[in-house]
């Protein structure tokens, strides 16, 4: 029996931070930091990824800074940059991916953005970033208190704008983020590259083959 072809998506999914955001806190780092080697132990054991996912999850800036300061008081000056410089951390938008969203939104399909981000953070880029005002709706981290691949937050998407999971497709950079999707009955797709994903959604009938926003409505 052959395998039956995924519906066509009624709505796009994005993730914010390696798909749209250029974000890496070494992008403020590196310029605190003489030694390369001394930086990535930095930020693999004082301000962690594990410890990040905390104000991602919702926990207060100053919180999550303070308690840390408290651990690592040698560290105090490098620890309360990582709040202070946030934004030094997102070197740029990553625009070959902004141009894709742009034509998906101009084909008529519905766009949303599901991120794991902290939500005071999350503030200052829509001020910063126009489009991140683009979406018809955000599921941010922090605002719902709960963090990517958790089902939780997938369901939180699709019940809150009232859509049907299998009808979406989800675009995230993290394989676990997009394994997390598929557990819900998303459609899902890693992010390597805006070619790629322009390939992709042209594949997919969301876009035409030459990258123009196709006759779509929604």
């Amino acid at each position: 029996m052959p395998i039956a072809e995924p519906p066509l998506p009624e709505a796009v999914v994005f993730d914010v931070g390696g798909v749209l955001l250029d974000w890496n806190p070494r992008h403020l780092y590196r310029r605190l930091f003489d030694d390369e080697e001394e930086m990535e132990g930095f930020l693999a054991e004082v301000c962690s990824p594990a410890w990040n996912l905390l104000m991602d999850a919702g926990l207060p800036f100053h919180e999550g800074v303070g308690a840390l300061k408290s651990r690592f008081p040698e560290q105090a000056r490098l620890i309360h940059a990582y709040d202070e410089h946030w934004q030094e951390m997102v070197a740029g938008a990553l625009e070959d991916t902004v141009a894709v969203l742009r034509d998906v939104i101009e084909a008529g399909w519905p766009v949303y953005a599901l991120t794991n981000f902290s939500a005071e953070k999350f503030a200052l880029e829509r001020q910063r970033w126009p489009f991140l005002n683009w979406f018809r709706g955000a599921v941010v981290s922090g605002e719902v208190g709960v963090i990517k691949p958790d089902p939780a937050i997938y369901r939180h998407l699709t019940e809150g704008f009232g859509l049907a999971a299998e009808r979406c497709l989800f675009i995230d950079d993290q394989p676990a983020n997009v394994a997390g999707a598929r557990t819900v009955g998303m459609q899902a797709v890693q992010f390597v590259g805006a070619d790629a994903l322009r390939a992709e959604l042209s594949a997919r009938g969301l876009l035409t083959a030459g990258g123009d926003a196709s006759a779509a409505g929604d």
